[in-house]
């Protein structure tokens, strides 16, 4: 008899229970089903895939084998779901009646333009979609979490725009108490201002764009905060280049790292986080083991259909 393979990813089925409309810009949609009983609740910023249904179709043309990926790129462009990345923004799973288990998933909405913004746009009750998330079955790391601080980090920082409002709420939540640092979001406008629950030593601060560029707000706050920031000397093979910006710092296990040091968490649009870098890297010489940049998306490039 063949064993089963258990990987640290799986496929999920489930339908939409609930929408919940949490400001002009955010949407939360509640997936329920059975098969989500086994999805890990790992917190912070576990990255998943979303599967979205074919255009014109309604439903998912998703292999479900273990080699699903060679699968789906093997499909006509035209038959393959369009895959996006998003945060599972909440977790409940029900060992009494694993049909009642639940995921939130918040959608920064940008229009009809993408296909994952579309697609929340027009959900309804009873809607399916597929998840790539963590399975709870496999016994180890699952991946996905890059909020990985070393241990004596304190004073964080998190900035980012809407696409990260999800992530970093999500990480608020999960902090220890005695945490201390500050939150900048910039968002489309104040209405979009969304109760977050944090510890009572991190600051939020709220951007309103109110129709300026992507990171007209966020990086002069950003760089305010460093603003009495007096570089020990040059940054360490520091590199600029085109690529999509994701810098995640390997985190530091306990005891290993004597000194007390502030720790960044940046994710939005990539030319705007990499601005950032280039300042608090490349200027400023803040320890790369420090700060961790992700850009979620880039101005001018539609949304691609890879994972």
């Amino acid at each position: 008899m063949k064993a089963t393979l258990i990987t640290p990813f799986r496929l999920f089925r489930s339908s939409v229970a609930r929408i919940e409309q949490l400001s002009p810009t955010f949407r939360r949609v509640t997936l329920v089903g059975p098969e989500l009983v086994d999805f890990a609740d790992n917190g912070y910023d576990q990255r998943i895939k979303v599967i979205l249904p074919v255009a014109g179709s309604g439903r998912t043309g998703f292999p479900t084998t273990p080699d699903w990926y060679a699968a789906w790129r093997a499909l006509p462009p035209e038959h393959r779901s369009p895959i996006r990345t998003y945060t599972a923004r909440a977790v409940r799973r029900d060992l009494t009646d694993p049909a009642l288990s639940e995921v939130d998933i918040d959608f920064a909405l940008h229009g009809e333009a993408g296909p994952a913004s579309r697609w929340a746009l027009n959900a309804r009750v009873g809607d399916e979609l597929a998840l790539l998330g963590p399975n709870a079955a496999f016994d180890g790391e699952h991946g996905g979490v890059e909020f990985r601080p070393p241990a004596t980090a304190t004073n964080l920082l998190f900035a980012g725009d809407e696409t990260a409002v999800p992530a970093i709420a999500s990480i608020l939540e999960r902090l220890p108490e005695t945490a201390t640092g500050r939150v900048l979001l910039e968002v489309p406008s104040a209405a979009d201002e969304i109760a977050l629950i944090a510890p009572e030593g991190m600051t939020i601060r709220w951007l309103a764009r109110d129709g300026g560029e992507p990171g007209c707000r966020l990086t002069p706050a950003v760089m305010g905060v460093f603003s009495g920031t007096v570089s020990t000397g040059p940054a360490d093979d520091f590199e600029e280049d085109d690529a999509d910006l994701w810098e995640v710092p390997e985190a530091v296990p306990l005891g290993t790292d004597p000194t007390t040091v502030p720790y960044a968490w940046l994710a939005g649009e990539s030319g705007v986080i990499k601005a950032l870098r280039r300042y608090l890297v490349g200027e400023l010489g803040l320890d790369r083991k420090a700060v961790a940049f992700m850009g979620y998306w880039r101005l001018g490039r539609s949304e691609g259909a890879e994972v």
